[in-house]
């Protein structure tokens, strides 16, 4: 039986389209939370994926799922936003910002109405940009509002090295830094196996790059969306906050001083745990991935600049 005396915990998951309902039954799956809510504009919608998952509750275990509104997010420990337009074949991250912002004005209003403790963990892209956005809207510390940035194109780079060496995947430590989309780059020099630095030919280390910053394009061409990573993406990053895990996440950060780089939300290693984003981990980048950081650092302004809360509000 559950111990009723133990403290609910909930996780709010706004947007059930692809990546949230996928997201929303990973979580239910590992039993990430006693409490899981369901929210989109699509009420329909929502319902029916609350409905389908109860009826998978007694392969489970007792986790109460149900479809409602933003003022379930008032006892939230995390809110998951994946709600946006999706990204379109040819389309890239930064093409969806303008349409997004719009979304998330409301979003993060409605949130922040009724919850100012939880973790705001964003996804929807272009994710540097709106979790740069959402923590200047929500007015909420940076350590509480995190983008899943690079960490499923991490996950992705150590994926395609391990197929080159031969070896489970979870034995390469290996990340990408920066924006997540196309001026993102891979921190070849600190990739390793068990602290053996990865010796790759250049034209083979290109190769694996370039398969994995594009693989998002070539998934969304073959079946129009990308969500069973991300979705573990995102329950990784949810238990290493529930679970107090300090664990070493590529996530998107407000970066203010590290890397010579000044206010903008990135990927970059860094500790995780129940506070949310605890400590930023400085990478040993050997010159040519400083400028690459610098280069992506600069293509991440010149987007927020086009939103004007980037321009007008003030710093929290």
């Amino acid at each position: 039986m559950p111990d009723k005396s133990a403290k609910a915990t909930r996780i709010a998951v706004i947007g059930t389209g692809a990546v949230g309902s996928t997201t929303a039954y990973t979580l239910l799956l590992h039993k990430r939370m006693s409490e899981l809510v369901l929210i989109d504009v699509n009420k329909d919608k929502a319902r029916g994926d609350a409905l389908d998952m109860n009826h998978g509750l007694p392969f489970v275990g007792n986790v109460r799922v149900w479809a409602g509104d933003y003022e379930d997010c008032r006892d939230a420990d995390i809110i998951v936003v994946t709600a946006g337009a999706a990204q379109k074949p040819g389309e890239t991250r930064q093409d969806l910002l303008k349409r997004n912002v719009k979304i998330f004005e409301s979003i993060i209003e409605n949130v922040t109405k009724y919850n100012t403790t939880g973790i705001l963990l964003i996804a929807t892209n272009p994710v540097d940009v709106l979790s740069y956005f959402s923590w200047k809207k929500s007015g909420w510390p940076a350590n509480r509002v995190i983008g899943s940035g690079t960490l499923l194109d991490s996950a992705r780079f150590r994926y395609l090295i391990a197929e080159e060496l031969n070896i489970d995947p979870r034995s390469v430590h290996a990340h990408i830094i920066g924006e997540h989309g196309d001026s993102e780059l891979p921190a070849w020099s600190r990739a390793n196996v068990a602290g053996i630095q990865v010796d790759l030919p250049r034209e083979k280390q290109d190769e694996i790059f370039r398969n994995t910053r594009d693989a998002a394009y070539e998934i969304i061409s073959a079946k129009g969306a990308t969500f069973y990573a991300i979705a573990l993406a995102l329950d990784r990053i949810c238990a290493a906050i529930l679970r107090n895990e300090q664990s070493v996440l590529t996530v998107s950060t407000l970066i203010s001083g590290h890397y010579g780089l000044e206010e903008v939300y990135l990927g970059v290693p860094c500790i995780v745990d129940h506070s949310g984003v605890r400590e930023i981990l400085d990478l040993e980048l050997n010159p040519e991935e400083q400028e690459l950081l610098r280069k992506s650092a600069r293509t991440l302004k010149s987007h927020i600049d086009e939103i004007s809360i980037g321009k007008d509000a003030d710093t929290p």
